[in-house]
């Protein structure tokens, strides 16, 4: 699932942002690199950037793409307005 990298919306990184500042019990649900939907429940420890892709990091120490969350607590992962998917 090699792509590039498409931002999300402002308002979901705000979001996880948050979740990650609160270190909350959160659900996720995302594609692997494989394409494959998993779900994970575990804490954000970081949001960051790494070479103009955005990951969240796990407390599991798993990294995401951003653009690969499908749910967050529930609410939609969208991509940002203007990016081609």
């Amino acid at each position: 699932m090699n792509q590039h990298y498409q931002p999300i919306d402002c308002a979901a990184h705000d979001a996880l942002l948050e979740v990650a500042t609160f270190q909350r019990l959160v659900e996720i649900v995302f594609r692997d690199e494989s394409g494959q939907i998993q779900t994970y429940h575990d804490r954000i420890k970081d949001v960051f950037t790494r070479a103009g892709d955005e990951f969240l990091l796990l407390g599991r120490g798993q990294l995401i793409r951003l653009d690969h969350l499908i749910l967050v607590e529930g609410k939609p992962v969208t991509p940002a307005s203007g990016s081609v998917q």
